[in-house]
């Protein structure tokens, strides 16, 4: 395969984030594959087949913090700051910083592994879980846990892949893994007749894999930056560094966590059982929807981060502006098809009919007003890819945990279970709003001052 790497600093500014993002949405579609099959299938068991997804949706919030330390180290945190030392010129600090972020993955991993295993049970019931639905959260969580370590590695050193322009390489990464799994999840969960644990079994082996595969790249001769034992060693303020921009998108999966562990208790206490399914049917095509958002957000994220180490503002605002339209375009597009066929998308996940009349009349109150979810994207991205820490933390609190939280136990006592849905769009159109505008007062500026 002949590989190329990206030149951020020429070209046009559309064309590059669109080579960029192209790849990256297309493996981070094939990546919901490993918990999308899952629930897929698991819904479709013979015998409780409700109960086991409603387990399994029980261990998202469990999921979404593992892969939020990712972002702490990768997405959000190493691989900008590895993209601006290039734009300097600046290769030796930009491999310490690739480096640093694979040890820390690496003993987050551990740690998270230790914790999960022990205190899985307390875990599991304070997000929500049942005498009926833990059995099945357990068989999931506790296999899943094993292959923490490759997640946090593949998740955070994928993002230095696609730093250095090589977007269908982090492309491959994320595919040959779930090839493997949705190969190997019919196979356990209905021919070995492991169910739930045959699910978990494929995801942490089709994911070794892809973290194989992802060092053993980094370390060859193609990548400008290597992957070396010598650059892991931790320095106190690099990791500082690392950690307070990579907070901002910690902070956002972490708070994921916290609200769908608060929907989940919500949901649980106002609809029982079967509302906690529904939420992870919510859940499940929200995650297909925000994956072409937060793919356009992360091809821009390079190229924003590049210039803006390069010094050059012009190019850094192109690429802002043209993240804003292209994700408002398609937010607006997703809208409408969610709005037109809410029950065939419920379809894919259950064949219970209370549950898939439960899950379209929600669908239709959660994503009202999507399309704002563009706005939050361009100005959180922004701030992130800027080195703006302080900001996109802000940000990223003020949606989830100061509007979506309080909404969540509030609301239900005025509008029953459709307050728990209500919370999040109402947050779309608050949080979205405040986090773009603000990032336009503060930065562009800065950005406009550049050039003159």
């Amino acid at each position: 395969m002949k590989i190329h790497q990206a030149d951020f600093s020429k070209g046009k500014v559309s064309s590059l984030i669109l080579r960029v993002s192209f790849p990256l949405i297309i493996a981070e579609l094939v990546n919901l594959l490993y918990n999308m099959v899952d629930r897929i299938y698991i819904g479709h068991l013979a015998e409780n087949g409700s109960l086991a997804l409603s387990g399994l949706g029980l261990c998202f919030p469990v999921i979404s913090l593992i892969s939020a330390f990712a972002k702490l180290y990768g997405p959000n945190g190493g691989a900008p700051l590895c993209a601006m030392a290039r734009g300097r010129g600046d290769m030796k600090e930009a491999s310490l910083v690739m480096g640093n972020s694979f040890t820390l993955s690496v003993l987050t991993g551990f740690v998270l592994t230790l914790i999960v295993l022990v205190f899985n049970k307390p875990i599991l019931y304070a997000f929500g879980a049942s005498d009926s639905t833990y059995p099945f959260a357990r068989d999931y969580l506790m296999i899943y846990s094993l292959g923490t370590i490759p997640v946090l590695v593949t998740l955070s050193m994928n993002a230095f892949i696609n730093s250095q322009g090589f977007a269908m390489i982090g492309m491959l990464t994320v595919i040959i893994g779930a090839v493997i799994n949705i190969v190997l999840d019919p196979i356990l969960i209905f021919f070995c007749g492991l169910g739930v644990k045959g699910a978990a079994i494929a995801t942490v082996f089709s994911q070794t894999v892809s973290c194989i595969f992802a060092v053993s790249f980094l370390c060859g001769k193609n990548v400008e930056l290597r992957l070396r034992f010598a650059d892991m060693r931790l320095g106190l303020r690099r990791c500082g560094h690392i950690i307070s921009l990579g907070t901002s998108g910690f902070t956002m999966g972490a708070t994921n966590s916290l609200v769908q562990l608060i929907c989940n208790r919500c949901a649980f206490i106002w609809g029982g059982d079967l509302y906690v399914g529904v939420m992870t049917i919510l859940n499940s095509v929200r995650e297909v929807y925000n994956t072409v958002i937060n793919g356009i957000g992360s091809g821009a994220s390079p190229v924003m981060s590049f210039n803006y180490g390069a010094k050059n503002g012009r190019r850094t605002i192109k690429a802002s502006n043209f993240m804003l339209i292209c994700t408002f375009i398609y937010a607006m597009a997703a809208w409408l098809v969610i709005i037109l066929f809410p029950r065939a998308m419920t379809m894919l996940f259950t064949q219970d009919a209370a549950m898939i009349d439960a899950s379209a009349k929600a669908l239709r109150i959660y994503f009202f007003g999507f399309f704002f979810m563009a706005f939050q994207t361009a100005g959180q991205q922004t701030f992130v890819a800027l080195g703006k820490a302080k900001q996109a933390v802000f940000f990223s609190l003020f949606r989830k945990v100061i509007i979506v939280v309080p909404l969540t136990i509030i609301l239900p006592y005025f509008f029953g279970i459709n307050g728990v849905m209500l919370a999040e769009p109402i947050s779309n159109v608050i949080g979205g709003l405040a986090a773009y505008l603000s990032m336009r007062h503060m930065v562009m500026p800065e950005l406009k001052a550049m050039n003159r």
